[in-house]
């Protein structure tokens, strides 16, 4: 709470901790949380592997308990941090799927505009595509944060960090028209009146409508990927720095807080690393 994140943030921290109890609980010598030591924390690493947990988790786990430590290291409950020397296991970096710029339109073009929930949602996967927005940045983009005369939005992101992002006029086009004709209709319900995107309650959309309203329009579009919310975000990344946009750009529209995390986007055009060494490795051809 002390550093602004959000509840999902709050959440998985709060998770991180549970599962270290967990651990403990099934110890025949019990342990408390101030005794911890290093080989504690060992032994609790090699059970997150024993029970199927992927190093991706694991490594989730450990971060969420350094902060948890460094916490009780601050107020004075403990003197020593035990995961100062704690390490997390080795994580391969894999390259996240991505859409390519036909099956952005056919995703778009799946998508029936004569209902009121195809409006809507055509609207939301637009915005999404359009800024390279996380899935509580959409849910929680509010109407007065859009800008139509300079095609900006402004958005909180991670750490309630606000950051302003360029928006197409393909994006604008759908969202005054789902404006016009459907969110219009609703009575937002109290604390939702400035929210763009609404269920037909007049509610906040969760993330995990937005998850299924992506899952079915990939279905209806004919698209075996597996899709993810998420997808739409990597393939703004990813078309952009595809067409030359300078990296810095990109990490301030994504609002990564390190380059490094931006840089994963630089690995994922294929084709113009094939035409580059076709065109200048000598060996590449007889």
């Amino acid at each position: 709470m002390e550093k602004s994140l959000s509840a999902h943030s709050i959440d998985a921290y709060i998770h991180d901790v549970e599962k270290l109890f967990q651990f403990l609980s099934m110890q025949e010598n019990s342990v408390s949380i101030v005794a911890i030591e290093l080989t504690h924390l060992q032994q609790f690493l090699k059970w997150l592997h024993e029970i199927g947990l992927q190093a991706t988790s694991q490594s989730r786990i450990i971060s969420g308990l350094k902060s948890f430590f460094g916490y009780l290291v601050l107020e004075d409950i403990i003197k020593l941090n035990p995961t100062e020397l704690l390490e997390a296991p080795k994580t391969i970096r894999k390259l996240p799927d991505t859409l390519s710029v036909e099956e952005i339109d056919q995703l778009f073009q799946s998508i029936d505009l004569s209902t009121a929930e195809g409006t809507r949602n055509r609207a939301i996967l637009e915005t999404m595509y359009s800024c390279g927005l996380r899935v509580t940045e959409t849910t929680e983009l509010r109407i007065t944060n859009i800008y139509d005369d300079v095609e900006f939005v402004r958005v909180i992101g991670k750490g309630n960090k606000e950051r302003l992002i360029p928006i197409g006029e393909s994006a604008l086009k759908h969202i005054k028209f789902y404006k016009e004709n459907y969110r219009s209709q609703l009575i937002p319900q109290k604390n939702c009146e400035d929210i763009l995107f609404l269920n037909r309650r007049g509610g906040k959309l969760s993330r995990v409508m937005i998850f299924y309203i992506i899952k079915d329009i990939t279905a209806k579009a004919g698209i075996s990927k597996n899709i993810h919310p998420h997808t739409l975000r990597h393939s703004f990344a990813t078309h952009l720095v595809e067409g030359g946009a300078d990296l810095r750009a990109v990490q301030e529209m994504l609002g990564h807080e390190s380059i490094s995390t931006t840089e994963i986007y630089t690995h994922l055009d294929r084709e113009f690393l094939r035409d580059t060494i076709h065109r200048f490795h000598p060996r590449y051809q007889f």
